[in-house]
């Protein structure tokens, strides 16, 4: 009886998790224009304006289940987009991964 109870709750726990992990990268709202902005390379924005560093973070894990490295990247990278818009730029450049779920990027004005 234990063991159907436990079950259950791990079965539920992993249903919910799976459900809410699908959620999270649609919960991040895309700023108009944003799909325009660009990722470059270091190597790329010589002759760019920079205009700051945002050190950005999202939601890695629910409970006890951790969400997939993709995930978490993409979140970040639309949550980049989304500032390269929100300081008047049209670039971002991928920094350091401070843990996992948070990320630094720089914004440039380019064009």
């Amino acid at each position: 009886m234990q063991l159907s109870k436990n079950l259950m709750n791990t079965l539920a726990l992993g249903l919910l998790a799976a459900g809410l992990s699908g959620c999270a990268s649609s919960m991040i709202g895309e700023r108009v224009g944003a799909d325009q902005v660009v990722l470059a390379k270091d190597t790329e924005v010589a002759k760019c304006k920079s205009l700051g560093r945002s050190t950005l973070s999202v939601l890695s894990s629910l409970g006890p289940i951790t969400r997939s490295a993709e995930a978490v990247e993409e979140n970040l990278l639309q949550m980049a987009r989304n500032e390269a818009i929100d300081k008047g730029g049209d670039t971002v450049v991928k920094g350091n991964s401070l843990e996992y779920g948070k990320r630094s990027y720089e914004v440039f004005k380019c064009k």
